[in-house]
């Protein structure tokens, strides 16, 4: 099974940032495939994008200003599977992403996601007061997995505070 290919170019609003690629995006080669994952109808939802994507048009969020790519490159059947080492490198390598293609925001999708990148331990949801990259505005969303226990609802109105910081992004640069 091979590493999902990132979708980043330099200077785009929002690089949404996973654990790493689950078994069915490993198979499928595309972001957020395990119909149980909400990702593509809370960014619908959130007004982020005009309509549901499907994994299949993933690459098509480029299109919108957005970028995807993980913490860890290796597809795992549950982010437990990822490995002290992994992290390690893959906070580099992301460091280095983040630095190289310089969006404006960068929503990390779970605070796992987040606590594994900054090396903190106490996170809330949304805007962080200190940014990793020093430019890129770090944002903490909820994980979109089937597994998280918080109602859809709450999780978009999360999600919509980062639709609002980026029209905010958005403004300031026109």
């Amino acid at each position: 099974m091979q590493p999902l290919p990132d979708h980043l170019r330099k200077d785009l609003d929002i690089v949404f940032i996973g654990f790493n690629p689950s078994l069915k995006s490993g198979e499928s080669g595309h972001n957020y495939a395990n119909r149980s994952n909400r990702f593509w109808k809370i960014l619908h939802l959130s007004g982020l994008t005009p309509r549901q994507y499907a994994p299949e048009e993933d690459s098509q969020l480029l299109e919108l200003g957005y970028g995807l790519t993980n913490i860890v490159e290796r597809p795992t059947k549950e982010a437990a599977d990822i490995t002290k080492e992994e992290y390690k490198e893959g906070r580099l390598i992301l460091k280095n992403k983040l630095k190289t293609f310089s969006p404006k925001i960068a929503c990390y999708v779970g605070k796992g996601v987040y606590q594994q990148f900054s090396q903190k331990r106490q996170i809330e949801w949304g805007v962080q007061e200190d940014s990793v990259v020093e430019g890129v505005t770090d944002f903490v969303a909820p994980s979109s997995s089937g597994l998280v226990r918080m109602k859809i609802d709450e999780i978009t109105d999360i999600y919509k505070e980062l639709t609002r910081l980026k029209e905010k992004h958005t403004s300031l640069y026109e």
